[in-house]
């Protein structure tokens, strides 16, 4: 858990100003540990007085500094994570593995060691370079 003062330093660091509606939906991906759609990110703000053009705006402009990535697991809904720490100062590739439910549609993000992925002879470029999604699909445990 991130103070706001955390918050807010991580954001002015990537040369953002840190305006109480870009730290609130932050904050929000923050505490969500995982991928959040624009409508869901909404959702969890409706009482802060932010409209859903500047939620947004605010999405949009941390994954432009790369503190956030937008993925489309197939299903044509932008989702958007924090880019984890382990990630490239210079690009945000990240490549861990997403659990898709088939059945409610959630998603999560799954313990790096829960799927490995190895480059071999004949396989393409992008796997060594990790440059790659990974999804897993199937029914959750709700």
């Amino acid at each position: 858990m991130q103070t706001a003062t955390e918050l807010r330093t991580a954001i002015r660091n990537s040369g953002l100003r840190a305006t109480a509606a870009r730290v609130a939906v932050y904050n929000c991906l923050v505490e969500a540990g995982g991928p959040l759609t624009h409508g869901e990110v909404c959702d969890q703000l409706a009482g802060s007085g932010f409209d859903r053009a500047t939620v947004y705006r605010n999405l949009a402009d941390l994954t432009e500094a790369q503190l956030v990535k937008r993925t489309d697991l197939g299903d044509h809904l932008w989702r958007f994570e924090l880019v984890r720490e382990n990630a490239s100062t210079h690009e945000a590739e990240d490549p861990h593995a997403h659990f898709v439910c088939t059945e409610c549609g959630t998603v999560e993000c799954l313990p790096e060691e829960a799927v490995t992925v190895q480059s071999v002879k004949g396989a393409p470029q992008s796997l060594k370079k990790r440059k790659v999604e990974i999804q897993v699909r199937g029914t959750c445990n709700d």
